[in-house]
């Protein structure tokens, strides 16, 4: 259960910082709704994860994950280029916060 609420906390934290960025600088209330409601899940999540894990793998692995999580969706949704040093340098994140994962379940 502590993976999941890592993977969520990610997540919402991607979702955080798209309704930031639909605030316009706080010039637009509605995306603010959004925005608490992720930040706040996301900050839920992360605490209920670090009850077991320890404070440097859950956000070295919640800050991985968003960071993905955020390319990809600017990729995806927003269409920005997405060339190979991009790729590769995404690709050490991630292999970063599997090797994370596979050190905490060693010890």
């Amino acid at each position: 259960m502590r993976w999941i609420f890592i993977v969520l906390a990610g997540f919402l934290e991607v979702g955080w910082a798209y309704s930031l960025k639909s605030t316009e600088g706080f010039t637009r209330l509605l995306p603010l709704i959004p925005y608490a409601v992720c930040g706040l899940g996301a900050a839920f999540c992360l605490s209920r994860a670090m009850r077991t894990i320890p404070v440097g793998v859950t956000y070295a692995m919640w800050t991985g994950i968003a960071v993905v999580g955020s390319n990809l969706i600017g990729t995806v949704i927003e269409r920005q280029p997405l060339g190979l040093s991009r790729m590769f340098f995404i690709a050490l994140i991630l292999c970063g916060v599997i090797g994370l994962q596979i050190c905490y379940q060693r010890s």
